[in-house]
């Protein structure tokens, strides 16, 4: 994977099919890619995360406890951030399904144009300008 860019094909995830679940699992490599850490790091959680335990979807990741979650951020050696991020993880989870009924299509569509969907993604705890521009790098043409 380079480490110039942190990219969907990378984790075998098809963005431009513009599916539900691969957007959210785009969502959430860009949320994790996001921080202070490195990308092979992220990369790995990632995996761990989403092929080795399936949590692909809003609904799976709300439903995975809070110290588990913590313990799978471990075995991807996203340490760091561990606790904090399990938090985040299940605010983003519930903010998802409570605000746009568990679907990034729903918030896309609400918010209409690039700049009112970055707003929107900005209003996640966790996520930042930076994570918000990973995602829409991708995710940008197939939505806009």
């Amino acid at each position: 994977m380079s480490r110039a860019r942190f990219k969907a094909r990378d984790l075998g995830i098809d963005v431009a099919s513009g599916r539900e679940r691969e957007i959210f699992k785009w969502f959430l490599a860009s949320f994790l890619g996001g921080k202070r850490i490195s990308q092979e790091i992220a990369a790995n959680t990632y995996g761990v995360l989403v092929h080795e335990h399936g949590l692909d979807t809003p609904a799976k990741l709300c439903r995975c406890p809070r110290q588990r979650l913590v313990r799978l951020l471990g075995e991807g050696r996203y340490t760091r951030y561990d606790e904090s991020t399990a938090t985040r993880l299940h605010a983003l989870c519930r903010k998802l399904r409570e605000d746009y009924g568990g679907r990034l299509g729903h918030l896309r569509r609400e918010a209409g144009s690039r700049a009112q969907t970055r707003a929107r993604l900005l209003a996640f705890d966790g996520v930042g300008p930076k994570t918000a521009d990973i995602f829409l790098r991708e995710v940008g043409p197939v939505w806009f």
